[in-house]
C-alpha cells in the first residue's frame, strides 16, 4: 500500500511491476537478469483517486502518462531487483505528490519603465555600432 496523504492511498492491487532487463553496462549481468522494473498505475481508472486530483495529473503533460492516462516508470539505477522496486515506487509517490497543491495562477506583469528604456537604449546602440560597422565596410572599396 502506497502512501500519498492520510486520506489518499494506492493499494497494491493498482500497481502493475513487470521486471525487464536494464539497458546500459553491466556486463554479463545485464544481459541475464531483469533487474530494471517496469511500474504501471492507471490514473484513469483508479477508485482510489478524487476526481480533481484526477483531473490535475491527467491534465499534466508528463512524457510518462500515455494516451490511457497510465502512469509508466521505469527504474534501473541499482542493481538488484527490489532496490529498483523500491526507487519506483518512491518515484511514483513523488510523482503524484507533486501535482497534490494546485498550481498558482499566473499573475501578468508588465516591465517597469526603466527596464524598457534599458531596453530600448541598448538597442539603440546595437543599431549603431552595426551602423558604423556597415558604413566602413562601404568606404573601404
Amino acid at each position: 500500500m502506497l502512501q500519498l496523504t492520510p486520506s489518499i492511498r494506492i493499494p497494491d492491487a493498482e500497481l502493475i511491476e513487470r521486471f525487464v532487463r536494464a539497458s546500459g553496462p553491466g556486463g554479463q549481468n545485464v544481459n541475464k537478469v531483469a533487474t530494471a522494473v517496469e511500474l504501471r498505475f492507471d490514473v484513469a481508472n483508479s477508485p482510489c483517486l478524487p476526481e480533481a486530483f484526477r483531473q490535475r495529473v491527467l491534465a499534466r503533460r508528463d512524457r510518462r502518462l500515455n494516451d490511457d492516462g497510465v502512469l509508466v516508470i521505469l527504474a534501473q539505477r541499482f542493481r538488484t531487483q527490489e532496490r529498483n522496486r523500491e526507487d519506483a515506487r518512491a518515484r511514483l509517490v513523488a510523482a503524484l505528490q507533486s501535482v497534490l497543491k494546485p498550481a498558482r495562477p499566473r499573475i501578468a506583469t508588465k516591465p517597469s519603465r526603466g527596464a524598457q528604456e534599458r531596453r530600448l537604449t541598448s538597442k539603440r546602440e546595437r543599431a549603431s555600432i552595426k551602423r558604423e560597422r556597415a558604413s566602413r565596410s562601404w568606404d573601404s572599396d
